[in-house]
């Protein structure tokens, strides 16, 4: 069981890591997001350089990994494999975040946390989708929309499921996803963070100043 279990976990970094954002690019013939932009092949900086359907796509594999990572760790262990499961999510957010096939460069984990919430329990990532739409539509900013979301899991939390499994889970994505936009932060207390349909630079420390990998 031990194996196995171990199993699953390298299988959910190793789904994390399949970079949605470079595969919808070739498949588009559209712009290489390593090359544009922020440099990233996260939601956000695909939707600017490849356009909308390869921002599109890129968001719903992020999400569609993390969920999978779940959905295998059940298949291979089957109803025993309980707060194991967490374990694999971790591992595919990581895996998103930091894939050794790129350099341990990668994006900030928003998409993917939310596909293992949605498959952990459904109401916990729909709220958690919910919020991230709204804040969205109000600040048009992908980053404090993410931030704002991921914040308000320990809520969604004590709401749907408060097990303390899931809140340490929960405690461990915020730590990992705030740290990752620690740079959107200073911007966003700056105000000089982009906006969704704002351009976006293409190299240079220009574009590292729009970091906003998700």
């Amino acid at each position: 069981m031990a194996t196995v279990l171990v199993l699953s976990t390298v299988i959910g970094y190793f789904l994390g890591t399949i970079p949605i954002g470079i595969l919808a690019r070739r498949a588009l013939a559209g712009v290489d997001p390593r090359e544009a932009g922020s440099r990233n092949i996260g939601f956000t900086n695909v939707l600017r350089v490849a356009g909308k359907t390869a921002g599109a796509i890129t968001l719903i594999g992020d999400i569609g990994k993390g969920a999978l990572a779940i959905l295998c760790a059940r298949w291979l262990v089957g109803p025993s494999v309980g707060d194991w499961e967490l374990a694999v999510g971790a591992a595919a957010v990581l895996g998103h975040m930091f894939p050794v096939f790129l350099g341990f460069r990668g994006g900030k984990g928003v998409a993917t946390a939310l596909g293992v919430w949605l498959a952990v329990e459904p109401a916990i990532g729909g709220s958690m989708l919910a919020v991230w739409l709204v804040s969205a539509v109000i600040w048009r900013m992908s980053s404090l929309a993410a931030l704002i979301a991921v914040g308000t899991l320990p809520l969604w939390v004590w709401l749907f499921r408060p097990q303390a499994s899931l809140g340490v889970f929960a405690a461990a994505i915020i730590i990992l996803i705030t740290f990752a936009h620690r740079d959107n932060l200073g911007r966003i207390r700056a105000g000089t963070e982009p906006k969704f349909g704002a351009g976006t630079p293409v190299n240079g420390a220009a574009s590292r100043a729009t970091d906003q990998r998700v």
